[in-house]
């Protein structure tokens, strides 16, 4: 058993293909619309992440940006991972965000204005086992693994 196992952890992550992955977030952002900002939001629960909006400013367009991302919060702060899927390439709205650190989020609780940022050291390493103890992220330790580079853990930090 131990050979079907050890072979089925060395399998990288499945990802749906783009078009379905492009697809899904068209319809959440539509949801969004429709909804006036109530559907998808969800705040975090006990072993559940909650879903934000986060808005950013494109690095070259200079435009907002927003994308829906799964958080956790951590003292006031909200934590989530810096990825796209589980693929290599990191997500446009990181790159965003390390060009312009100041953005907005978008809660069931309202609109803020946030600072972010990496963590770095033991309170990444705190958060990202925080992260990875809640429903939603899956095997992000075997999963991350199959990444050619780490996963950012980023926070959110009120302004």
């Amino acid at each position: 058993m131990d050979g079907a196992r050890s072979t089925l952890d060395d399998r990288r992550p499945w990802l749906p293909p783009r078009w379905f992955i492009r697809s899904a977030w068209s319809l959440q952002r539509g949801a969004y619309r429709l909804t006036g900002g109530r559907y998808p939001l969800r705040a975090p629960t006990p072993g559940r992440s909650g879903l934000l909006r986060l808005r950013t400013v494109g690095r070259r367009s200079g435009q907002e940006r927003a994308v829906i991302v799964a958080y956790v919060e951590d003292d006031g702060r909200y934590v989530t991972l810096a990825m796209n899927g589980w693929g290599d390439p990191p997500p446009a709205w990181w790159l965003n965000l390390r060009a312009h650190p100041d953005a907005d989020v978008d809660t069931v609780d309202g609109s803020r204005p946030v600072l972010g940022s990496a963590a770095r050291g033991e309170e990444r390493e705190r958060l990202w086992a925080l992260v990875g103890g809640h429903q939603g992220w899956g095997e992000i330790d075997r999963f991350a693994a199959h990444r050619a580079r780490e996963t950012p853990v980023v926070v959110l930090e009120p302004r």
